[in-house]
């Protein structure tokens, strides 16, 4: 059980709290997330330090640039942007990459959101002395205790009310600034998502949701400054921040569970409507164990044969991502021998999931969004469904089949999201925004990234005990039946060799190397996909829209033809956001069709443009043989 001090006055040392960081709050692992822990009671308020704090921090950024610092120490931290998000290296062990996200540049990035949401007037006039409330979540990964020690100590520099959820979810995080009790001005999850143990990050929310890219670019310049700073000594005025455990978790299990009683409204036994249902969850470790214990058994579910629900920060079972190929296999399995209604695989902060029907098959990238896409129109006739480029020709005929819309647009989260709030206020209906990753958002659910997890496996739920109770046949996979596929799929990815400062221009002038090949037809055969009628241009990545999306990764969607131009398959080829690389989908209509892309490619563009000197084209090389 977690201990903390109930008295301002008595101040505990936490054994994780570091360079200058005192919390009022010290806190034993707990066994199991069931036990989150009553709400505990520490008075927070920072504001009596806020004058001094944002004098210093000022005077902090004139002195360093005076100082003449080199530009290289600040750009560590602007290298940790990654898009609307923060992410880097935490832990050694990654070969090849050294710990970038350290104390000092979580703390300098902390202490920047703070300053950049009073600048955002959330409270009314900036600088008015109003409470600016921040809760902090995280994932169980093993670098985040120490973490959010500095994490903490940079909200209070900026004058926040720090109050901490502990293990949560990223759109538990969210709805801590909506739920009655909490509604924070903003919030911290602190997570690295799929990605190895090793990394970790940070996610930011205010009550109008996830921020930009643009937003992260300008704190992250800001928090620069400020690492320089630091690095020289100045600004450096301790604060011991006050920090308040608050049980988010309970609050928001209940408002998923009380959704799903409304919604269905079982006749016989409305409190347990999931009575009599099979559902296995594999959490891999991560923080989605609540959804078993505290959502699927407290509405009377069988969860029997659920995997790897406990948080474990090393995740020793496999990595907690619904693409993962071992969760995949391991949750099809499950769903096959206890015979469940339906499986569901969680990534590590809960905002991306992949579902297996009732036949063990996995529904996941298209049809995910097929599946979600039947139940939005059912809800929405003709309603506009927002995915990224990556989805396929079938993808698009399934949702025009049933009356809706489809737009196809940039990959990243933030980029489907942010496009298709953009066109609801244009007055274009657009309910449903999905990545083919698993990342989404609904209108109905405040344009939050929910990933297909939480609320919206809990729409699956729904309309899966309401075809039940309707006596249809088949379950939730039968929705999706129609749904045409690719012949062939095949993801390469090619590193970007030489320093990490200069993967992202050298990910630019290969991806615009590949759409000038095009334009300039050094590759017959080869168009960019113009995707239809929905603003987008040149292979999904120009936005014609008076007021287009800021370009956080350049990437570009071609098809291929024959002689008699008929269509052979599709490519989309992109600069990675999290790691130097460059991703390439391909799609094939054919039997052996990405084969044929991929020499094609390696031939006439990888080898002829000379992107090879800059970029690793060995997997393609081996693909290819």
């Amino acid at each position: 059980m977690a201990t903390v001090t109930t008295s301002p006055a008595t101040p505990q040392p936490c054994k994780h709290a570091t360079h200058a960081a005192v919390l009022r709050l010290c806190s034993t692992p707990l066994p199991r997330w069931r036990s989150y822990g009553a709400l505990q009671v520490i008075t927070t308020k920072a504001t009596a330090a806020r004058s001094r704090v944002r004098a210093a921090a000022t005077g902090g950024r004139v002195e360093a640039r005076d100082a003449g610092v080199s530009a290289e120490e600040g750009d560590v931290v602007r290298r940790l942007q990654n898009g609307p998000d923060v992410r880097g290296v935490a832990l050694e062990g990654e070969k090849g990459r050294a710990v970038d996200l350290t104390p000092l540049a979580v703390e300098t990035i902390a202490e920047s959101f703070g300053e950049w949401l009073r600048d955002q007037e959330l409270l009314g006039a900036p600088d008015d002395g109003k409470e600016l409330r921040v809760s902090v979540g995280r994932d169980p990964r093993l670098s985040g205790p120490r973490l959010s020690a500095a994490l903490f100590a940079g909200l209070a520099r900026a004058g926040c009310s720090v109050f901490d959820m502990g293990l949560a979810t990223t759109p538990a995080c969210f709805m801590s600034t909506v739920l009655p009790r909490f509604s924070y001005e903003a919030s911290i999850m602190m997570t690295a998502s799929h990605l190895p143990y090793t990394r970790n990050g940070l996610k930011f929310f205010t009550k109008r949701g996830g921020l930009t890219s643009t937003d992260v670019e300008q704190i992250c310049d800001r928090a620069a400054r400020k690492y320089n700073a630091r690095k020289l000594g100045l600004g450096g005025l301790g604060i011991t921040p006050v920090v308040m455990r608050v049980d988010l978790m309970s609050a928001y299990a209940a408002h998923l569970r009380d959704i799903i009683k409304r919604r269905v409204a079982h006749p016989s036994h409305p409190d347990l409507p999931l009575s009599g249902f099979k559902i296995v969850v594999n959490a891999g470790n991560g923080c989605g164990g609540f959804f078993t214990w505290d959502v699927l058994e407290r509405l009377g579910a069988d969860t029997t044969g659920s995997l790897h629900l406990d948080p474990d920060g090393s995740f020793p079972n496999h990595m907690p991502n619904p693409e993962d190929a071992t969760a995949m296999a391991l949750t099809r399995r499950a769903v096959l021998e206890q015979g469940a209604d339906l499986g569901v695989v969680f990534d590590t902060d809960v905002d991306r999931s992949g579902v297996v029907d009732a036949s063990g098959n996995a529904v996941n990238g298209d049809r995910l969004i097929a599946l979600m896409s039947a139940v939005v129109l059912d809800e929405h006739p003709g309603t506009t469904v927002v995915t990224d480029a990556r989805a396929s020709e079938g993808l698009t005929r399934f949702i025009e089949s049933r009356g809706g819309r489809h737009c196809l647009y940039r990959v990243g989260y933030r980029n489907v999201i942010d496009k298709g709030v953009q066109l609801n206020d244009e007055g274009v209906e657009t309910h449903l925004m999905m990545e083919t990753t698993g990342h989404g958002a609904l209108k109905e659910n405040y344009f939050l990234d929910d990933g297909l997890c939480a609320y919206m496996v809990v729409k699956i739920i729904i309309e899966m005990v309401r075809m039940k109770l309707a006596g249809l046949e088949g379950g939730v996979g039968s929705l999706i039946m129609d749904l045409e596929e690719p012949v062939e799929s095949e993801l390469l990815r090619m590193n970007i060799m030489g320093e990490p400062k200069y993967a992202k221009q050298r990910g630019v002038q290969a991806v615009e190397t590949f759409k000038e090949y095009i334009q300039e037809e050094k590759l017959s055969g080869w168009m960019l996909d113009d995707c239809g009628d929905c603003s987008v241009g040149e292979g999904c990545l120009v936005d014609t829209n008076d007021q287009p999306i800021d370009i956080d990764a350049y990437m570009y969607r071609a098809k291929l033809y024959d002689g008699d131009k008929r269509p052979l398959g599709m490519v989309h080829i992109r600069q990675s956001v999290h790691n130097p690389n460059i991703a390439l989908n391909m799609q094939s209509y054919v039997s052996g069709g990405c084969k044929s892309m991929a020499r094609d490619l390696l031939d006439r563009f990888f080898l002829a443009s000379g992107v090879n000197e800059f970029i690793d084209i060995s997997e393609v090389e081996k693909f290819v043989k």
